[in-house]
């Protein structure tokens, strides 16, 4: 059905006027037709198997690379970045984890997406007032956000994966408005900026970018922490104290390091969460859990996995903690009902040369619980001091 008048459209330079006064850090404008090289690329890492189960995007391709399917009549898209790197951060080599401390990737130190969503709905605000159609998606499987993006001519595609920003890096969480609105787009999709360097393909903890721009997630340490079921035993020591994310790839990137301009602090601001003790999160209730961290992507908001990630932890920097502590948190879980989480514990309590607990706590019904039973035909490999640049 078409209006009875059709609205005056905005310049496009008006459009990202208001985004950037609405606190976007970078704007631009898309269009809103197939996205039939991303739909494409799609195809392939699952014909490949690197999307290894990943829901978000690829769960329909179809849709989430089509912005007429989520705004009817779509015309254009509005994409917008804000930045997430704090002032006062460090990076490189300078960070350094708590001891007895999992550490969390700097994206999750605060809620970024509320305020980009705030932002965009801002933009989408506007347009419906000149009577256009306009809806805000952050954090949505509805639309593929980086490729968007790059389309919105904001930054080119990184050897990571990752959407880099001229100037700025990757430090960015990314939202978009689709709007039947027919904005031109401001600017062509960014070419190129990595040249030669391969920093974060060498960096990856686990081999997950397989080759420029392709990453398997597999062996993506980010996807394993969400993913449910055992942890895979491979990765489990190059997890080292990460609960949730991982920067690696990030840290290494020259343009984030020689580029990244921290967000300033803002009076009322919430204080960063960088890390979060070991102990709270073997320890903590359900319910304490998913208060304290319930913005992290949890399978089915079951705290399940976020223990099983916590006992990998264990088993890599357990040394940390005094004897008793590390011997009570490992009885606990040696002594529950829940066959992944006991088969988990037994990973962490021979890493750290606690064969004899296993032995105390075994219990008749680990001979039928085939997932406790895998786990004792693996070797595992002694625990090594390593230095903390190693187990972050």
């Amino acid at each position: 059905m078409r209006r009875p008048a059709e609205p005056v459209c905005p310049t496009s330079e008006a459009v990202i006027e208001w985004g950037t006064a609405a606190g976007l850090d970078a704007v631009g404008i898309a269009p809103a037709s197939p996205m039939l090289r991303a739909r494409a690329a799609i195809a392939q890492r699952v014909a490949a198997g690197y999307d290894a189960g990943l829901p978000f995007t690829f769960r329909n391709p179809d849709r989430s690379t089509d912005p007429g399917r989520a705004v009817r009549d779509a015309a254009a898209v509005v994409v917008g970045a804000r930045r997430y790197l704090l002032a006062g951060d460090v990076l490189g080599d300078e960070v350094q984890p708590k001891p007895g401390h999992a550490s969390i990737a700097r994206y999750a130190w605060l809620d970024h997406y509320g305020p980009l969503r705030e932002s965009l709905r801002t933009v989408a605000g506007r347009l419906r007032r000149d009577g256009w159609h306009a809806v805000a998606f952050a954090d949505d499987n509805s639309i593929v956000d980086r490729e968007i993006a790059w389309l919105g001519g904001l930054g080119w595609f990184g050897k990571n994966a990752n959407l880099l920003l001229p100037g700025a890096g990757s430090w960015f969480v990314l939202g978009c408005v689709i709007t039947d609105a027919p904005l031109e787009a401001a600017s062509e999709p960014a070419g190129d900026g990595c040249g030669p360097c391969r920093r974060c393909l060498s960096s990856c903890p686990t081999g997950a970018i397989v080759s420029p721009g392709v990453v398997d997630a597999s062996r993506c340490l980010a996807w394993l922490l969400q993913r449910p079921g055992v942890f895979p035993v491979a990765y489990r020591v190059a997890l080292g104290r990460r609960i949730y994310g991982c920067d690696d790839c990030q840290e290494v990137c020259p343009p984030n390091v020689r580029d990244g301009k921290p967000r300033p602090a803002v009076e009322g601001d919430e204080s960063p969460l960088a890390s979060v003790p070991i102990v709270e999160l073997l320890t903590a209730s359900d319910a304490a859990l998913l208060e304290r961290h319930g913005r992290w992507y949890i399978h089915e908001r079951d705290p399940r996995w976020i223990r099983r990630n916590a006992l990998v932890i264990l088993g890599n920097v357990g040394v940390e903690f005094a004897r008793p502590l590390a011997e009570s948190l490992l009885a606990r879980y040696l002594g529950g009902d829940d066959g992944l989480l006991v088969a988990h514990a037994i990973w962490a309590a021979r890493r750290l040369d606690r064969g004899d607990l296993i032995e105390r706590h075994r219990q008749r019904w680990w001979d039928d619980d085939a997932t406790i039973a895998a786990e004792l035909a693996h070797d595992v490999p002694p625990l090594r001091l390593v230095h903390p640049q190693e187990a972050r």
